[in-house]
């Protein structure tokens, strides 16, 4: 089945659907469920649960961790591992769940991460939720899945909060193409990959500028210089 355009993409999140968002076949070679946070219903969580590593993570912008008062696992100059994602320490709603594991009580700690007006004292830590935090740059500087869930539901209009969890066959190997493709037919899934989120952003954003501006004299007369900044 063909990727799906991204205007179909943000609909799909927009009401609160699963998509699925793969990363370059050199990168990790896998698909990750993707879900508006604002939106997860115990349903969702334990559809995660049953097509899944389990893992569970909550993407989000740096100012949001830092809101929350979520510090990484390991410091940025000690993240050795292979792509250097930024997990924070785990969380659980601090209200509303009992012991934080049930699919309800996932699905209620990722909502309350989600709400605008969150804030570090309604969270617990340690928890049974991963938040990872995203490069403020997005998928224009590390072209994962993290920056690119980041960027989906912000450009759907939505809380720049997600839901990823990657897709892992029943005999545990993690699920890749063509059995994306297959699995996305039988849960009517639409597809985007972070190389085509890359592409769209590029063509469609302002990504370099101006940031200053001078006259420069010089022996052969006043020259009009001027300073830009590239994004990506």
């Amino acid at each position: 089945m063909p990727f799906s355009s991204f205007p179909e993409i943000f609909e799909d999140l927009r009401r609160g659907r699963f998509v699925i968002l793969v990363d370059d076949p050199k990168r990790e070679n896998e698909g990750d469920l993707v879900q508006a946070a604002q939106f997860t219903r115990p349903e969702d969580v334990a559809f995660m649960l049953r097509h899944t590593s389990g893992i569970i993570c909550v993407t989000m912008p740096n100012a949001k961790a830092d809101a929350l008062a979520l510090p990484l696992q390991v410091d940025t100059g000690r993240n050795d591992s292979r792509f250097g994602t930024q997990f924070t320490v785990t969380v659980e709603a601090r209200e509303g769940v009992s012991t934080g594991v049930s699919a309800a009580d996932r699905a209620t700690t990722i909502r309350t991460i989600a709400r605008p007006d969150c804030s570090a004292d309604d969270l617990a830590r340690p928890g049974h939720i991963f938040p990872i935090r995203a490069v403020d740059e997005g998928v224009l500087k590390r072209s994962g899945q993290t920056e690119g869930s980041v960027d989906l539901c912000r450009l759907a209009g939505l809380e720049s909060i997600g839901v990823i969890s990657e897709l892992m066959k029943p005999d545990g190997e993690m699920m890749r193409m063509p059995d994306i493709e297959l699995f996305a037919a039988e849960h009517d899934l639409k597809i985007c990959s972070v190389s085509d989120l890359i592409e769209w952003r590029r063509s469609r954003e302002r990504l370099i500028t101006h940031e200053a501006s001078a006259v420069l004299p010089t022996d052969l007369g006043a020259f009009d210089i001027h300073v830009y900044s590239a994004t990506a």
